[in-house]
C-alpha cells in the first residue's frame, strides 16, 4: 500500500500539524505501508524540491512568483494551481494506491483534480474547517461573504472526495450537518505516543533557579499564543490565586501573536513579577521546561474552532501524569472527564478559573488520583498505535484489502 500524504506543512516546522503528521507517519510506516509526503507552498522558502528532515523524506512545492500574493482569492488559486501541478509530477514518479489530502481544503482540490483524472480514490483528513480556522485566527469575519464562500468550498470538497477523516467527534458531527453521510466519516482521533512520555519527572533547579521559580506552585502553559487559547483569563485569574496563596506563579512558554498583549495586561494588572515569559524554547528542551509545571492551564475561549477541535495539549499532559485545568469548551469536554483526569472551568470567565485552581491546589489528597486515571486514558484509548489502526477500514475499502 503507498500513500501519497499531502500536507500544508511539515517538520522542521514546529506545529501540532506537523508532529500529529508525524505521528500518523510512524505508526503508518509500521503497519507496513510505503508513505510519501508532499507540502504545499505554505511550508515557506525551502531550499530543493526534495528535503531530508530527521529520515523523512519530502517533496516540496516551491513557492509562486507572488504576482498575486495578498490578493484575496486569488493567491489561493495560484497556490492550488502549482499544487496541483507537484502532486502530477510525484504520482507519476510513485504511483500511489491512495491520495490522503489533509487540511486546508486547499490541499483536497488539487488532490481531486490529480485523483480524478488518474483514477486514484481521494482520502481528505479534516483537522479543522478552513473557513473556521480563518474567522478564529483573526483573518476573516464571521459570516461574511469570505467565510460563505470557503464553507461552500469545504462543502463542496467534502461531497466529492471518496473518503473523509477527521480528529474529534465534533468535526464529524460538524461534517455529517453539511449533508454528508456518516458512513463515509470516520473519526482518527488526536493521540500521543505513550513511549515518549514518562511519569515523575522532577524540576531542573538550575533552570527553576534561573526563571525565579524556586519555592512556587507554578501554573503553565507550553504552546503558541494564539487569541483563542485565552490566556489574558490565566493572567486576569491570577490577582485573585494570588490573594489566597501568594506562592503562586505563571510560566508561559512559548510565542506567538498576543505575546506583547500578554505582556502588557501583566503590567497593567500589577502582576509582571509573578509572570514568567521564556519565548519560544527548542522541542528539544521543552520537557525541562513542563518539568517545572505544577498545573498545566488551557483555558481557550468559546468559539466555532475551539468547541469543534481536539487540541493535542491536554493529552501530552495526561501522557505525563500530569495536573491539568481546562475551559469547558467541546474540545476540552471530549477529552477531559471532570474531576477524572483534570478540572474543567466555565469558559471565558477568569473568576471561575480562580476557583478551581485554588480548589485543586487546597485539595493536594486528590492529585495522585487525577494523574494516574489521566496517564491510564491515554495508555489505553488515546494511543497512536490504536488511532492509526483505523486507516485500515478507510484504505481498503477504496483500495482493496490486498494493499493492506
Amino acid at each position: 500500500m503507498r500513500i501519497l500524504h499531502i500536507l500544508d506543512h511539515s517538520i522542521p516546522l514546529h506545529s501540532g500539524y506537523a508532529f500529529r503528521t508525524l505521528a500518523i507517519l510512524k505508526q503508518q510506516r509500521a503497519l507496513g505501508w510505503e508513505t510519501y509526503h508532499l507540502t504545499s507552498s505554505k511550508q515557506g522558502p525551502v531550499a530543493a524540491e526534495e528535503e531530508q528532515v530527521d529520515g523523512w523524506h519530502f517533496y516540496r512545492t516551491l513557492p509562486p512568483g507572488g504576482l498575486l500574493e495578498g490578493v484575496r482569492g486569488l493567491a489561493e488559486i495560484e497556490l492550488m494551481g502549482e499544487t496541483t501541478h507537484r502532486i502530477e509530477q510525484v504520482v507519476k514518479h510513485i504511483r500511489p494506491h491512495i491520495l490522503h489530502a489533509h487540511s486546508p481544503v486547499l490541499n483536497a482540490i488539487p488532490a481531486l483534480r490529480v485523483g480524478r483524472r488518474l483514477g486514484i480514490p481521494v482520502v481528505y483528513e479534516v483537522r479543522a474547517s478552513w473557513e473556521d480556522a480563518a474567522v478564529d485566527h483573526g483573518t476573516a469575519r464571521a459570516w461574511g461573504l469570505r467565510y460563505r464562500l470557503s464553507r461552500a468550498l469545504e462543502t463542496w470538497a467534502l461531497r466529492r472526495v471518496d473518503a473523509i477523516t477527521t480528529i474529534c467527534e465534533g468535526l464529524r458531527a460538524e461534517i455529517i450537518a453539511r449533508g454528508i453521510s456518516a458512513e463515509k466519516v470516520t473519526v482518527i482521533p488526536n493521540a500521543v505516543d505513550i513511549d515518549e512520555f514518562s511519569i515523575g519527572g522532577r524540576p531542573d533547579p538550575e533552570l527553576q533557579s534561573n526563571l525565579g521559580l524556586k519555592g512556587a506552585w507554578v501554573l503553565g502553559f507550553i504552546g503558541s499564543f494564539y487569541a483563542y487559547e485565552g490566556l489574558d483569563l490565566l493572567l486576569r485569574a491570577l490577582p485573585k490565586i494570588i490573594a489566597e496563596v501568594p506562592r503562586v506563579r505563571v510560566l508561559l512558554v512559548g510565542g506567538g501573536r498576543q505575546e506583547l498583549e500578554l505582556k502588557r495586561l501583566a503590567f497593567e494588572l500589577g502582576i509582571a513579577d509573578q509572570v514568567v515569559f521564556t519565548g519560544r524554547v527548542p522541542h528539544g528542551e521543552v520537557q525541562r521546561y513542563y518539568d517545572l509545571i505544577d498545573v498545566l492551564v488551557y483555558p481557550r475561549l468559546s468559539m466555532r474552532l475551539t468547541e469543534l477541535v481536539t487540541p493535542l495539549k491536554p493529552l501530552e499532559a495526561m501522557a505525563q501524569g500530569r495536573l491539568l485545568v481546562a475551559s469547558d469548551v467541546g474540545g476540552h469536554r471530549e477529552l477531559i472527564r471532570p474531576g477524572e483526569t483534570g478540572m474543567l472551568f466555565k469558559a471565558g470567565d477568569p473568576d471561575a478559573l480562580a476557583a478551581v485552581v485554588l480548589d485543586l491546589l487546597s485539595n493536594p489528597e486528590r492529585w495522585a488520583a487525577l494523574k494516574s486515571t489521566a496517564r491510564s486514558f491515554v495508555e489505553k484509548e488515546r494511543n497512536w498505535r490504536t488511532s492509526v489502526a483505523r486507516y485500515r477500514g478507510v484504505y481498503g475499502a477504496l483500495a482493496g484489502e490486498s494493499g493492506l
